[in-house]
């Protein structure tokens, strides 16, 4: 016999990729990197936590300037400035709310879930999802275009890498792969250090930035006189910066992932999951200095790159195109500085991707899954990281590594994901009785809504992209759903006192259930049931019955427990009653727990449901019902192979 250590290379593999499995799902969802964790590991400190999910916040200061120059123009830092105060007044208010109402990193996602219910919760998730992973695929693919630029654009390797940015930014994206594919413990400590090293480069960049403004007078004086002959007055200036500011929504990135990774901050000593009051805390503190430190760098950076940088190196082709703190770095500081600090930006772009494939390792397990809509693999995270990492190298292949290309798409999933999160604090306000906050919240909404509006209406790419990755979540969720139509779908039977004296007394002998469909409920309706049994199944008038009644809740739930209680009624007949989202699997499930807990070997009794079988197939998929007869004996036929233990199914 083969020891462990001999086992075949295929056996090895498939239990290095599902590592883990067997735990995912459990405790409340801790689905994704965190699942990796050791035991009673307590998080971290906030502000570490902060860089964590600063690498994708703050690392979009190596595209926004010039993304901003290139939408506003001259306008770039008053528009900039319209961003900061949408940022501070309403995305941070927002996600604080939504941090009180999902501790465990769900996000809003979960609070909108929690409102809908049957198939239209389940597809307006898939929706959000879709956009979700517009947000996260689009930050590792661009982030990772962008760091390609950096590189590429640097003085010392032009000449040598120009032409290769495709395979640069594809082998970035690799990488990124191979990276969680090993694991994703250290990454906190490195996204520390990241981020620590960018915002000191950046702070001497900006620093020498203003002092040249401020040295050389007439900057200030030749923006302000280009200012006023391009727009005239203040007032139209501010509405133009309004206008444009949709285009500058990717400076709004990093809050969903600042939620994500809320199960990462460390809480007070004793606190329970069910009341994580540090967690929260220390989030919020969390969300408001990754803010107001991004709002900082953001008005002080498009106001240097606007006044110092020529408007026509902003434009594709142009050294500033995507890197324009970069060309400030080597123009100011020389070309040993600003090397060091294109390896700094290439670092910190590189680890926002890793930065959203936690997110998405956090996101996508906790649905889909749950949903029945995934393969029990995509509980894992070594499958799903390959999956995620093909997908990543089909964007970058189909945006061609581009920037400023992938912005619109970017734009779009950043802003759907704010916008349902506005409107998800607004309804849980309400529900609070808070009439301030739901009003305050609902304007929140409101703006945000319209500035989603007008960047699909303005980059339509970005919803055309965002809506392929919605399709194509729902027709794999679809397809997996058919594909696991017959699994046992129940994960707990539990049997109250009744229950298990009416199976206990029927254990003596032979075990025969009826599945009936409840009525009245009255004497004429099990007497007649059970006439007709034995009339279609020629079955002597002493044998004795069980019923099973099961009414069906939520069909669009895949996993659930069931409870079985019993009843007496009208004297003479017992009746087992239970609740769940599939007849069919219900009724499996009841029987292998019977056969596990008795040793007999249960039999069951249908009657044949009238109808096209086709449609009926149909009603079991989406309502949980249609012929229950046939599905019950194959979802028994899949979960027991020996046909020696199997339940019994008749049926007349």
């Amino acid at each position: 016999m083969a020891t462990t250590d001999q086992l075949p290379t295929p056996t090895r593999l498939r239990a290095w990729m599902l590592e883990g499995l067997s735990d995912m799902g459990k405790g409340g969802g801790q689905n994704g990197p965190q699942a990796e964790e050791e035991p009673g590991h307590k998080g971290q400190r906030w502000w570490r936590v902060m860089c964590l999910t600063g690498v994708d916040y703050f690392s979009t200061l190596g595209y926004q300037p010039g993304i901003a120059a290139l939408a506003a123009g001259l306008l770039s830092p008053i528009a900039t400035i319209v961003l900061v105060i949408v940022t501070l007044a309403g995305a941070l208010p927002v996600y604080r709310r939504v941090a009180e109402e999902s501790p465990h990193g769900e996000g809003s996602i979960a609070m909108l879930e929690r409102l809908l219910s049957f198939w239209k919760g389940k597809l307006f998730v898939l929706t959000l999802l879709g956009f979700a992973a517009t947000d996260f695929l689009i930050t590792i693919t661009l982030s990772a275009a962008d760091a390609s630029t950096h590189l590429v654009e640097n003085p010392h390797l032009t000449s040598t890498l120009h032409g290769y940015q495709m395979i640069i930014t594809l082998f970035l994206v690799a990488l990124l792969g191979a990276v969680f594919l090993k694991g994703f413990l250290e990454a906190v400590g490195v996204a520390v250090a990241l981020v620590g090293v960018y915002l000191a480069l950046n702070v001497v960049v900006v620093v020498v930035g203003l002092w040249h403004v401020a040295t050389a007078g007439h900057v200030v004086t030749d923006w302000t006189g280009a200012l006023t002959a391009e727009h005239g007055n203040v007032f139209v200036m501010i509405g133009v910066a309004l206008v444009v500011f949709p285009k500058l929504a990717l400076g709004l990135s990093g809050f969903e992932t600042g939620v994500a990774v809320m199960p990462h901050v460390r809480g007070d000593d004793g606190e329970t999951e069910a009341n994580p009051r540090g967690r929260i805390r220390d989030t919020k503190k969390l969300l408001t200095a990754a803010a107001v430190v991004m709002s900082a760098f953001l008005i002080t950076t498009s106001f240097i790159t606007t006044l110092l940088i020529p408007a026509q190196e902003f434009k594709p082709g142009g050294q500033a195109n995507g890197r324009a703190l970069a060309f400030l770095a080597h123009e100011y500081l020389g070309s040993t500085f600003g090397t060091v600090y294109d390896v700094s930006t290439i670092a910190i772009l590189w680890f926002a991707g890793a930065s959203a494939m936690a997110g998405l390792l956090n996101l996508m397990p906790r649905y889909l899954p749950r949903y029945g809509m995934a393969p029990h693999w995509a509980r894992a995270v070594r499958p799903m990281v390959i999956v995620f990492t093909l997908i990543a190298f089909l964007v970058t292949w189909i945006f061609d590594a581009d920037v400023n290309a992938q912005g619109g798409a970017y734009a779009t999933g950043v802003l759907v994901l704010i916008s349902s999160a506005a409107i998800a604090v607004t309804i849980a306000a309400r529900k609070a009785g808070q009439r301030a906050w739901t009003v305050g919240f609902a304007v929140i909404a409101a703006v945000f809504l319209y500035t989603t509006v007008v960047n699909v209406i303005e980059r339509p790419d970005g919803v055309k992209i965002g809506a392929c990755f919605i399709v194509g979540i729902i027709l794999v969720s679809l397809l997996s759903r058919l594909a696991r139509a017959f699994e046992l779908r129940v994960t707990s039977v539990t049997l109250d006192p009744s229950a298990e004296r009416f199976i206990r007394d029927m254990s003596t002998r032979k075990i025969r259930l009826i599945a009936n469909e409840p009525d009245r409920r009255d004497k004429a309706e099990y007497r007649d049931k059970i006439e007709q049994i034995r009339a279609d199944n020629d079955m002597p008038e002493r044998d004795d019955f069980v019923f099973v009644e099961v009414t069906v809740t939520d069909p669009s739930e895949f996993e659930s427990g069931v409870v079985v209680r019993g009843e007496a009624l009208h004297d003479r007949y017992r009746v087992l009653t239970l609740e769940s989202a599939s007849i069919p699997n219900a009724l499996a499930a009841l029987l292998l727990h019977i056969r596990d807990t008795t040793g007999c070997i249960p039999h069951i009794y249908f009657e044949w449901t009238e109808g096209s079988p086709f449609a009926n197939f149909l009603r079991f998929f989406l309502f949980g019902q249609g012929e229950v007869a046939p599905v019950t004996r194959e979802v028994l036929r899949e979960a027991e192979p020996d046909r020696e233990r199997r339940p019994r199914v008749h049926t007349g």
